[in-house]
């Protein structure tokens, strides 16, 4: 038996470039190596021809100030870059896959996620009284709280308390809050240098973007480009996109920074109100520095992060990362309470909207979601499209609901750009009622004349012809006719929008009115003898 049969059917998922010998990996007390949701799919360029195989990383959606994003342009110029489209899809896919072995792992996967879905509900119908509660428990703990209205007036806090403790160099952990807030762009002009301490997240920052997924920030990216992006601003070897020397030379350039910083930051995945303490939830220890190292620490929390009791966190827990990895259990589930001797800490909670939403009937469940991700893996749209082309802080499904909320105009799209599948709904650990809430904000934007005239004219007429029956079976006989005889440069033009990217199905020579009005229409039905 050879050693690769010995080391069993956990070992054999993972593809032998990446489970090296000697590796660093954890490892249990029968001294394999643990499968923490490790990603299934060959690594591009693993066989020698692909080595020289090179595509420039397409990038993000055109931001033209407050005009409406173009999310198919972006997405088109990632689809027209086949290797980053099939490992983005690749990846995100294993990820989903690996959600559902978790999910279904554990008998009471359903009955967790009804209770979850019920006690945000209850949170965020009693909002006002849990934030009293945590920031009244915060402070008996030595916490200094502060409430920020939105974005800006965040950052303010933020940069006030750095400046008041004359900081020079802030480190942080992952935060979708503070990319929502817009800090680092804020913080560029202050002389306050940040660094993120995330791996995925220090690679989108050296590369001047966004993150593109809400848990797994650099997932377009290949190791090809995290390599090209290392090697200009680490100066490591451009030719070398070995995962295990890229890894480590971003922990050996950072290392010394998080050590030399005077001030850390983390986000925040749970708020408890029972004890003022902030939870996140990591798999490389970063929140764990950020939030130990310097001695002063700063919270950055969203209103809607709140739970009630201690006791509620095992709830989410056994959920986020089942949902966003396929593990059982993230690697580090850090609880920062009260500041240690000689330090000191701050919470920010921020609003920037939420309120707003939390009044919308039809929008205010959005505000269960826990940043799990697992609509984006899900998603068909996302996961060919790449994250970035949405635009936005937030994409996939969840940011379809969300980004409108921030700005109708300027996301006035992004609610169009799904397929209304549902799948979305399906794998939601706090039941989100995701593909009904995208199809409500359609129905707003359409009301509110937030989409283009064109598609405006387009519904309209079609809302003429589908409100009369005898119209429509007329279209539908024309436009099958239409689609037998009309040669193919005809039928695929630019005013055919469904068939750009995609074939038009095969056009049925009756249709199920007719077929229905000849075979069981004025047919007696038969009865007994």
């Amino acid at each position: 038996m050879s050693a690769h049969e010995e080391s069993g059917p956990r070992d054999r998922m993972i593809h032998p470039d990446v489970a090296k010998a000697g590796d660093e990996s954890e490892r249990g007390q029968d001294g394999r190596r643990l499968d923490h949701a490790e990603a299934t799919t060959r690594p591009i360029g693993a066989e020698p021809k692909a080595k020289a195989v090179r595509e420039a990383q397409p990038r993000g959606a055109k931001i033209r100030g407050n005009r409406p994003i173009d999310q198919a342009e972006a997405a088109e110029r990632f689809l027209a870059a086949p290797l980053h489209q099939k490992a983005h899809d690749e990846r995100l896919w294993d990820l989903r896959k690996k959600r559902d072995t978790a999910a279904f792992g554990i008998p009471e996967w359903e009955e967790l996620r009804d209770l979850a879905s019920q006690i945000k509900a209850h949170t965020l119908s009693n909002l006002d009284r849990y934030l009293e509660e945590f920031e009244a428990n915060a402070k008996a703990n030595g916490v200094h709280v502060h409430w920020a209205a939105d974005g800006a007036e965040h950052n303010r806090i933020v940069h006030g308390i750095l400046k008041d403790h004359g900081a020079k160099s802030l480190i942080k952990s992952k935060s979708m809050l503070t990319e929502e807030c817009g800090f680092r762009h804020y913080m560029a002009g202050t002389g306050i240098e940040v660094i993120e301490t995330d791996l995925g997240e220090r690679i989108q920052q050296l590369d001047n973007e966004e993150p593109s997924h809400v848990v797994v920030p650099a997932v377009h990216k290949t190791r090809f480009d995290v390599a090209a992006v290392f090697a200009k601003t680490m100066g490591t070897d451009p030719e070398n996109d070995d995962a295990h020397y890229l890894a480590e030379s971003q922990r050996m350039h950072t290392r010394p920074l998080i050590l030399e910083a005077d001030a850390g930051m983390t986000g925040c995945n749970f708020a408890i109100a029972e004890t003022g303490t902030v939870v996140t939830c990591t798999n490389e220890g970063n929140a764990d520095l950020s939030g130990n190292v310097p001695k002063l620490q700063i919270h950055s929390i969203g209103i809607e992060k709140l739970i009630p009791r201690i006791e509620h966190l095992g709830v989410f827990l056994r959920l986020l990362a089942r949902s966003a990895l396929g593990s059982p259990i993230t690697q580090y589930t850090s609880h920062f309470r009260a500041p240690r001797e000689g330090s000191e800490m701050h919470y920010v909670l921020v609003d920037n909207g939420r309120s707003e939403r939390l009044g919308m009937e039809e929008f205010w469940t959005s505000l269960k979601c826990i940043r799990c991700g697992a609509c984006m893996n899900t998603c068909p749209v996302y996961r060919r499209s790449g994250g970035l082309s949405y635009g936005a802080t937030y994409s996939g499904p969840i940011g379809l609901i969300i980004d409108p909320t921030f700005n109708k105009r300027k996301y006035s799209t992004l609610p169009f750009s799904s397929t209304m599948n549902g799948s979305c709904t399906n794998v939601c650990p706090v039941k989100i009622n995701i593909h009904e809430q995208i199809f409500a904000w359609r129905k707003v934007l359409a009301e509110e004349h937030q989409i283009p005239l064109l598609k405006q004219g387009m519904m309209k007429a079609a809302g003429q012809v589908l409100s009369r029956p005898a119209t429509y079976r007329a279209a539908i006989g024309a436009a099958d006719s239409a689609l037998r005889a009309l040669p193919r440069f005809a039928v695929y033009n630019p005013l055919n929008t469904w068939g750009k990217g995609r074939e038009m199905p095969d056009s049925p020579r009756q249709s199920f009115h007719s077929w229905y009005k000849q075979n069981r229409m004025d047919k007696k039905p038969e009865t007994d003898a």
